[in-house]
C-alpha cells in the first residue's frame, strides 16, 4: 500500500482540510479518511489580518508561519489517529499552506504560502512536501492553478469533454478534452466564495451564507453586476491566476463607491453570487465550447442558490459534482496535494505548462525529510 496525506487551507479560511489517500498509480486516488479542522480563533484572525492588510511586523509573520505549521501537524496526527493506519506507512504529506500573497506578474513574480514545513515534518515524523508554486513561477508560469494536473490524471475521459470547476474562495476551471491531441485549459475565473463569505460575515456575523439562503432573499442588481463584470481581471487573457489579495472587501467597497446607488445588503449578496456564476459560465462558453458535462467541487458545490444560477446559465449542459466521478467535492483539492506530493517524491513533474504558462513541466515543491530517515 502507498499512502499520502494532502493538506489544503484555501482562500476561504474555513479550516484545514486533511485527506488521507491510497495511491496505486498516477491515475488512482482512493480516499481513505478526511476531515476539516477549525483554526484556533487567534490563528484565523492573524491570517485574515495578514492577508487583508498585506503588511505586518516580521515577528508576527514568523510566529504565524510556525503557528500554522503546528496546527497543520496537529490536524494530520488527529486524522491518522482516526484510522488503523500506522504513521510509518505514510509516504509523505503534501501541504499547500496558506497563501498570504500571490503576485504572478511584474518583474519578480512570486507566490507566498506559510505553514512551516520543517515544523510539520518534525512533529509528524512524516516527510513533507511544500512550497509547490515557486518552481513553476521560476519557469515564468503563474504558479497556479496546480490542481488541473490532478484533474487530468483522475478525471479525463476518452469519450466525454469534461470541465471541472473548483469553487473555493477563488474559482478555477479545468477543461479536459476527450482527445489527448486537444489542449487542456485551466485558470482562475475570479471570485468563488471569498466575496460572498466576507460580505455575509460583515452583515450577518457568521462565516458563510448556508445554502445561499440570504442571497436568495435578495435580488440581483443588473447594473451593479455589469460594473463588477467589467473589472480588468475578467478581461485579462489566460493564463491567469488571482487570490484574496485582489478580490476582497476593499475591492468590493471601491466598486460600491463607484456604483453610488444604495442597495440593501442581501441584494448585493445576490449580485455577488451572480458574479461568481456569470464569470464561470462565460469562461466555459468561451474556452470550452465543446463541453459535454460540468462537474463542480469545493465549498460552492453546497450553495444551492449558486448551483441553481450556474445551471440556468449553462442550461444546455449537465451540471453535477465530482461525486458523480467517485470523489467527494469537499476533498478534491486536499487529494490533489497528496497526489502532487507523490509526484514530487517519485521525481515526476506536477505542473501543466499549457495551464500555468511555464516554459516546461517540472518537479514541484521542496522536500522536508522525516526525522527517522536513515
Amino acid at each position: 500500500m502507498s499512502y499520502y496525506i494532502g493538506v489544503m487551507s484555501g482562500t476561504s479560511l474555513d479550516g484545514i482540510d486533511v485527506a488521507l489517500v491510497e495511491n496505486t498509480s498516477d491515475s488512482d486516488c482512493h480516499l481513505v479518511a478526511a476531515q476539516t479542522y477549525d483554526f484556533a480563533p487567534e490563528l484565523k484572525q492573524g491570517l485574515k489580518t495578514l492577508i487583508e492588510d498585506q503588511h505586518c511586523e516580521l515577528k508576527k509573520f514568523g510566529e504565524l508561519d510556525i503557528s500554522l505549521g503546528k496546527a497543520i501537524a496537529s490536524a494530520v496526527i488527529k486524522l491518522i489517529n482516526t484510522t488503523n493506519i500506522d504513521i510509518h506507512e505514510i509516504e509523505a504529506i503534501g501541504s499547500h499552506g496558506q497563501t498570504v500573497f500571490h503576485h504572478p506578474d511584474g518583474q519578480h513574480p512570486f507566490s507566498l504560502q506559510i505553514g512551516n514545513a520543517n515544523v510539520i515534518a518534525e512533529l509528524t515524523t512524516i516527510t513533507t512536501v511544500a512550497d509547490f508554486r515557486q518552481r513553476d513561477m521560476v519557469l515564468l508560469g503563474q504558479g497556479a492553478p496546480l490542481v488541473p494536473a490532478f484533474h487530468k490524471a483522475l478525471f479525463q475521459h476518452p469519450a466525454e469533454n469534461r470541465v471541472i470547476i473548483n469553487i473555493g474562495g477563488i474559482s478555477n476551471i479545468t477543461a479536459l478534452p476527450a482527445s489527448n491531441s486537444d489542449k487542456i485549459i485551466g485558470f482562475d475565473t475570479g471570485p468563488g466564495n471569498t466575496l460572498l463569505d466576507a460580505w455575509f460575515e460583515k452583515h450577518q456575523h457568521a462565516p458563510y451564507d448556508h445554502d445561499g439562503l440570504w442571497a436568495a432573499s435578495g435580488s440581483v442588481n443588473k447594473d451593479l453586476l455589469r460594473l463588477l463584470v467589467n473589472d480588468a481581471y475578467f478581461q485579462q487573457a489566460i493564463p491567469k491566476s488571482t487570490g484574496r489579495e485582489y478580490f476582497n472587501l476593499t475591492w468590493l467597497d471601491n466598486k460600491l463607491r463607484e456604483f453610488k446607488q444604495a442597495l440593501v445588503p442581501q441584494d448585493i449578496q445576490a449580485t455577488l453570487t451572480a458574479l461568481t456564476a456569470q464569470t464561470i459560465a462565460h469562461d466555459v462558453k468561451q474556452y470550452a465550447p465543446k463541453t459535454d458535462a460540468i462537474y463542480i467541487c469545493g465549498g460552492g458545490a453546497h450553495n444551492s442558490y449558486l448551483m441553481k444560477a450556474l445551471r440556468q446559465l449553462l442550461a444546455h449542459l449537465p451540471v453535477t459534482t465530482t461525486e458523480q466521478l467517485g470523489l467527494d467535492p469537499d476533498w478534491v483539492e486536499a487529494c490533489a496535494f497528496a497526489w502532487l506530493a507523490r509526484q514530487s517524491i517519485s521525481n515526476k513533474t506536477g505542473n501543466l505548462p499549457e495551464v500555468t504558462g511555464a516554459k516546461r513541466a517540472t518537479i514541484l515543491g521542496g522536500i522536508y525529510s522525516s526525522n527517522d530517515a536513515s
